[in-house]
Parts: structure tokens; sequence; C-alpha cells
């Protein structure tokens, strides 16, 4: 993308954030918290960035339930991991590019053999994007970039309220393939709607998500 296109990109960045704040952590409901992080080396290790004000440890209206089913779904052991970032008004993804990429190489040397599917929601999707090298957020303070190597090993990509899709930008090429991204009908957040409710209401969507990623393993 060209310099015009990324700093337009950034002023409409601005404003999908701000649609954001719309979306009060008072609307997340509790889920039942899936077994902790295993200390073996799992086949597939799901790493998480839970959405703004999201509670639970993967996250309560993405991660847990769509963790549950990749447990059910995929066709290898599996273990999670919640990246560890604000995930407040601050939208500091640059911390959350880091974690997410150190927790990746970490688990790469531990278990030379593990891929990984990476989970974004809302501004945890921002959060992936910006570990991925996405242009929109490529600006972004202290952001971390995954190396291609490690890059290599993520087998899936998926998206739930991504606002970046807002404004008309999608992961690098070479991610494309491997991405899922799902924007519920009416979500202020992905879609330019106007029902907040929309916002938490991915449960539709974790069925075709966990056969995305099995596909892609």
């Amino acid at each position: 993308m060209g310099d015009r296109k990324v700093l337009s990109g950034n002023r409409r960045t601005a404003w999908v954030f701000a649609a954001m704040a719309m979306v009060t952590a008072s609307m997340f409901f509790p889920l039942r918290q899936p077994a902790a992080h295993a200390d073996w080396c799992a086949d597939v290790d799901v790493v998480v960035a839970r959405g703004t004000g999201e509670t639970g440890w993967l996250g309560d209206a993405v991660g847990n339930p769509l963790y549950g089913m990749l447990q059910d779904r995929l066709p290898a052991s599996v273990s999670a991991y919640p990246v560890n970032y604000p995930a407040d008004y601050s939208f500091n993804l640059g911390a959350g590019s880091a974690d997410l990429v150190g927790h990746l190489a970490s688990q790469a040397d531990a278990c030379p053999g593990q891929r990984f599917i990476l989970v974004g929601y809302s501004q945890g999707a921002s959060v992936v994007h910006a570990a991925l090298g996405t242009g929109a957020v490529s600006w972004v303070g202290g952001r971390v970039q995954l190396p291609a190597d490690l890059g290599d090993r993520v087998a899936a990509v998926l998206l739930f309220g991504d606002p970046l899709r807002a404004i008309g930008w999608t992961v690098p090429g070479e991610y494309l393939w491997r991405t899922g991204n799902w924007c519920t009908s009416g979500d202020p957040v992905c879609g330019g709607g106007m029902n907040a409710t929309a916002h938490v209401a991915y449960g539709d969507s974790f069925v075709a998500a966990a056969n995305y990623a099995a596909d892609r393993l």
C-alpha cells in the first residue's frame, strides 16, 4: 500500500477504534473457562488476543467458546495461550504484538514441531494485524512483527469483529489463504452497522471457524 493510503487508513482506523468504545465490558457474558495451558508440547497452540474489556481467560465472548470448539474438531492435540496486553481504551497494540510474537518464539524453541492458530477478537484482531504486519497499523508504537520463519508455522488466523475490515484492510498476502474473517451483520466495529449487541454475537461462527482451521492443518 502507498503512503497516501496508509495515512488515510490511520485516520479511518482512529474512527473505528472510537466506534469500539461503544461496546462496553458489561455486554460480555460469562462462559465456562477451559482447562489451563498444558505444560507439554501440543500439536497446535491456539494464541488468542481478546477484545476490549473482555473478561475471562481467553475471552468469554469469543476465545473461551471457540477454544472448546477447536478442541472438539481439530485432528490434533491442542493447547492455548491468552495474549498478555491491556485490552483497554489505551489501544496498546504494540504491547499485544510483542507478547504474541514473544510467545510464538518461546514455543517454537521449546516445541519444534508445534504449529499455531492465531485468534483475534475486536481490538485483539488489530493486535494480530500488528503482529502480521498489516499496513494500516504499521505505525503503532512498540509493534513487533512476526518473522517469516515463525509465520510459516501459523496454520490459520481467525478474526472476529475486526475493526480493520471496516476500513478495507486485510492481512498481508502471505497470510490471506489461511485467514478467516467473520463480521456479524449489524456489527458497528467491523461492518459499519448500528447494532452494538451484534459485536458480541459470534457464537454462530465458531463451528465454521473451527472447521476452517482444521482444513488448514
